[in-house]
């Protein structure tokens, strides 16, 4: 990887569009399914983890611009998901019912792994 100033500029320029992204998701999960439940965070880390797995088995067979794979996962995919966000979001949770602590910390990790062996597996599938 090269750090020069079109890379930080694929980051940067890619984070802001994940950032936006996520910030749009979240008031479209909010406003449309009202609950203590953080769906929107699950989402956006569970589909963002699909994406990833896509990206990587693609750029595995096909080997883009540096520039477009730092955009796409560093930058977007990156800012879309968020490891933070799930970490307070979980203790608020395991604060009001144990329960539903541990789902949200099941299925954000296993979801999201589960989701990014999907995506990479469906990627190779498709490239034979």
């Amino acid at each position: 990887m090269n750090f020069s100033a079109a890379s930080v500029f694929a980051v940067a320029l890619g984070g802001s569009f994940g950032a936006v992204t996520r910030f749009y998701v979240n008031y479209i999960v909010n406003k449309n399914f009202p609950t203590d439940v953080p769906l929107a965070t699950l989402g956006v880390n569970v589909v963002g983890s699909f994406l990833i797995g896509l990206l990587v088995a693609f750029f595995i067979q096909y080997t883009p611009n540096e520039q477009i794979k730092l955009f796409l996962i560093t930058g977007f995919l990156g800012a879309l998901t968020t490891y933070s966000t799930f970490a307070i979001e979980s203790y608020l949770l395991f604060n009001n019912s144990i329960i539903l602590g541990l789902t949200n910390v099941i299925l954000n990790l296993l979801g999201s792994i589960f989701a990014a062996a999907l995506g990479y597996k469906m990627m190779l599938y498709f490239l034979r």
